[in-house]
């Protein structure tokens, strides 16, 4: 069974990226193996479920040996794609939007912050971090000459929709969502809503039950 086969359900595909960065700690601290309870008790994820995603892509492992931790490395940068340099645009420079762009994922070499965009005149043409701010008039033709592929919407919600349409009438397929409003985007666009508010009522909540 590979991941041809058969379709890979989006909680599975979510947790890639976890597996991925735990297994690179490993590797850089020298350990050539581990077994799917190591994985959970270093994830915090239930054994039976890292199995079943392992599953998806075939034999990963071996029955009383468990995974060889150099494979797994390379198994997980070749499907995440991590040799190659996504190029991210940030799309709203308020607070948040500057504090992504100085950021500018750090912890992670393989995703970049290219671009940044605003509407606002008094934002336009300044500087946020080693990045200009550019009209946001002008997005289908930068985003085009800087290769982006993926954009952050960090808009006010009343225009996030009107902003998602620009964006995808651009050729953009992945938008993160830090605006409260539900896009509506064409099929084949694939968009993660992040909303604070409710992942902080779900710690909350973990916090008071476990």
């Amino acid at each position: 069974m590979t991941k041809e086969d058969v379709k890979i359900p989006k909680a599975t595909l979510k947790r890639l990226p976890l597996y991925y960065r735990f297994v690179n700690t490993l590797y850089n601290s020298n350990v050539d193996r581990v077994s799917s309870k190591e994985l959970s008790e270093g994830l915090q994820i239930d054994s039976a479920t890292i199995r079943r995603d392992f599953s998806y892509f075939g034999e990963l492992g071996k029955k009383g040996y468990g995974y060889n931790v150099n494979f797994l490395l390379n198994f997980f940068k070749t499907t995440l794609q991590q040799d190659m340099i996504t190029k991210v645009a940030i799309i709203g420079i308020g607070n948040l939007g500057t504090a992504l762009v100085k950021y500018n994922f750090s912890i992670n070499d393989r995703m970049k912050i290219t671009a940044a965009f605003d509407a606002s005149p008094e934002i336009i043409g300044k500087k946020v971090g080693n990045l200009e701010v550019f009209d946001m008039k002008n997005f289908e033709k930068i985003a085009n000459e800087t290769g982006v592929q993926v954009v952050i919407l960090t808009v006010p919600g009343n225009v996030a929709q009107d902003v998602a349409n620009l964006v995808t009438n651009a050729g953009i397929n992945g938008i993160l969502n830090f605006t409260p409003e539900r896009l509506t985007v064409p099929h084949g666009v694939h968009v993660h809503h992040i909303d604070l508010g409710v992942e902080l009522q779900s710690l909350i909540f973990f916090m008071k039950n476990h």
